[in-house]
């Protein structure tokens, strides 16, 4: 299909006066045929529209049309096998700058800063990346400390909401303690099991007494 000025001021809504200045000043030039002289018509493809209307969403960000223009002007010269920029390349903007898409989905180019090249993050990945990392600290949670020349059982937690550790001995009851750090909590629950010890030791005194 071909589209007039009229349709396009349409289904752009963007004024006829725009859409003849972007031709004049070869922005965004009819592609199907171009303005031979007074009364004659323009006629713009579907891919023309798609420029147009990227053109004006920028526009609708803050974008001013000379960013838009240097941006386009830099594809076409860096990126020769692309032929319509703002048809062709998927553009991201912080309403400052304009950012281009590239085949890598990790990187962008900032079109405005001499295609500086900028590194995107990937927010599954790094979820990804932390479910590694708490599955590789559940697995290395049980540990043993040596006491008084005897092994004793521990299981190491993470503290996720005040940060650090804390640490059970499995098998002395109600023994527990913390740390701010693996090897500090480990440490920690040596010196609670020999204070546990020390007090069921005292108990049993006591009991042998009685």
């Amino acid at each position: 299909m071909n589209f007039n000025t009229s349709a396009v001021s349409k289904i752009t809504r963007l004024s006829k006066r725009q859409i003849d200045y972007w031709d004049r000043s070869h922005f965004v030039k009819p592609s199907v045929r171009e303005a031979a002289g007074q009364g004659s018509t323009r006629l713009y493809s579907f891919s023309d529209l798609i420029q147009l209307k990227v053109a004006r969403t920028l526009l609708g960000t803050g974008i001013s049309l000379q960013k838009i223009r240097k941006a386009v002007w830099y594809l076409k010269k860096n990126m020769p096998n692309v032929d319509k920029p703002l048809s062709d390349l998927k553009f991201l903007t912080d309403g400052k700058t304009i950012f281009v898409l590239t085949k890598d989905s990790r990187v962008i180019i900032d079109t405005l800063k001499h295609g500086q090249m900028v590194i995107t993050v990937g927010l599954g990945l790094i979820i990804e990346e932390l479910r590694g990392e708490v599955k590789i600290l559940h697995d290395r949670r049980k540990y043993e400390v040596k006491v008084m020349g005897k092994k004793y059982p521990v299981v190491v937690h993470a503290d996720t909401e005040d940060g650090g550790f804390w640490v059970e001995c499995t098998s002395v009851p109600g023994c527990a303690s913390q740390g701010d750090t693996l090897e500090e909590a480990l440490t920690m629950i040596e010196d609670a099991i020999k204070g546990c010890l020390h007090i069921q030791a005292g108990k049993e005194r006591i009991k042998r007494i009685l």
